[in-house]
């Protein structure tokens, strides 16, 4: 039978895809069937027989036998005449099975049956392929590197499916080559026209809730509940942890000793700076606890409008807001609460301390705008640090910190 063609074609899919012998002896029976309504009209009186393992097909067309002179739908009837060519006992009233070869189809059906193939295997595998990850999204997912675009990572699986990794989903440190191993979450599934494309995330909660899950046994066996997660993707994040052992320290546990098992996680999220802290109903506690390292001396808390008053000692304020006002910033998106920082501190001195913003005709705008990234926005506050220090947590030279120092030093000389 002329059907090597269309059967190379289910061939390459099947031992390509591995779709199961059930659903492509379906497609190819559907596919059949759709070329035979467009050729007769009807598909009611044939019986397609599909061998896919060796490669058979055959398809049989029913007929009624009529006399000559009587014969009305030949695509149903076939005349005494005709089928006693088949067999000659044949008598009027019986029915005859013919076969039906795909060349009395013509070239043209036969070029469109094995377009019609190729697209029913590819839908049937699409669809497959949408509810395979539609399944696992917000899971773990590894793949390797296929290509690397300015605005996007190409990544393959080991099933040569392409997952899409957006260069806003990268942690900013990142830096991927072709062949590189990837981890990240499923973040969505999406259909474009009738392709799923799969996306994963770096920079998700979920990945980095992920990886506790992975990375610390008792997370994993729900000993330890991850209650909250938040994060600046690459910078800095918080993880708020509890247990219902009260034999289990559950920060402790999760960051190991020497921060042994917590090492893995900050090194896969490009030394991202992990706080964990211990969950609490007490919201007093809560935030207390979401500000460390810095020590706060007293809250006060506006339940309506969801803010709180921290009151710091000076020294802590720095400590509070963080570097790049990271810590101060997850803190509030770990407790759900807006914080403000009220400064404790000398009366006498702060009566007479000055704004570094009325510097501003000596001091450039950058340079007050960097110290107000770690708190500092007033000219005391500056004068009570030490300058290694500030070279550390500022992105200031060491020369720029020392002639803001004068500058301010020289106001309070003035006066």
């Amino acid at each position: 039978m002329e059907n090597i063609a269309l059967i190379d074609s289910f061939s390459e899919f099947k031992d390509d895809k591995l779709i199961d012998r059930v659903t492509l002896m379906a497609i190819l029976e559907d596919v059949f069937r759709n070329a035979l309504k467009k050729k007769f009209g009807s598909d009611d009186n044939f019986d397609i027989i599909i061998n896919p393992d060796k490669g058979d097909m055959e398809i049989w067309q029913r007929r009624v036998i009529v006399a000559d002179d009587d014969l009305d739908l030949d695509h149903l009837e076939i005349t005494l005449t005709e089928a006693r060519k088949i067999e000659p006992d044949f008598e009027i009233g019986e029915e005859v099975s013919e076969e039906v070869k795909l060349v009395d189809l013509g070239r043209r059906a036969i070029l469109a049956l094995r377009q019609n193939l190729i697209s029913k295997i590819h839908e049937h595998d699409n669809t497959n392929l949408y509810k395979q990850f539609k399944d696992i999204i917000g899971e773990i997912y590894t793949a390797e590197v296929h290509h690397v675009r300015p605005r996007v990572v190409i990544l393959l699986d080991d099933d040569g499916n392409e997952i899409v990794l957006p260069k806003e989903k990268q942690i900013p440190s990142d830096f991927f080559r072709k062949g590189d191993n990837v981890r990240g979450i499923i973040e969505s599934v999406e259909l474009k026209g009738n392709k799923p494309q799969i996306i994963m995330s770096r920079t998700s909660e979920k990945f980095l809730e992920k990886l506790f899950e992975q990375e610390i046994p008792e997370v994993f066996d729900g000993l330890i509940l991850v209650k909250n997660v938040v994060r600046i993707p690459g910078e800095k994040a918080k993880v708020a942890v509890d247990s219902y052992d009260d034999r289990i320290d559950p920060v402790g546990a999760c960051v190991g000793m020497k921060g042994s098992r917590i090492h893995g996680i900050v090194r896969e999220l490009g030394n991202e700076n992990i706080d964990v802290i211990n969950y609490t109903t007490n919201i007093q506690l809560y935030i207390t606890r979401a500000l460390s390292p810095a020590k706060v001396s007293s809250i006060k808390i506006n339940e309506e409008t969801k803010r709180a008053e921290v009151f710091l000692k000076l020294e802590e304020v720095s400590k509070a807001i963080g570097r790049g006002g990271h810590n101060i910033k997850l803190a509030g998106l770990l407790t759900g609460y807006e914080l403000d920082v009220i400064r404790e501190g000398n009366i006498a001195e702060e009566d007479d301390d000055v704004e570094l913003t009325e510097f501003s005709d000596e001091i450039e705008e950058w340079v007050i705008e960097e110290f107000a990234k770690i708190g500092l926005d007033t000219a005391r506050s500056i004068l009570k640090q030490d300058v290694n220090d500030l070279v550390r947590r500022t992105d200031l030279e060491e020369e720029t910190i020392l002639e803001v120092m004068r500058i301010l030093k020289d106001e309070f000389n003035a006066n």
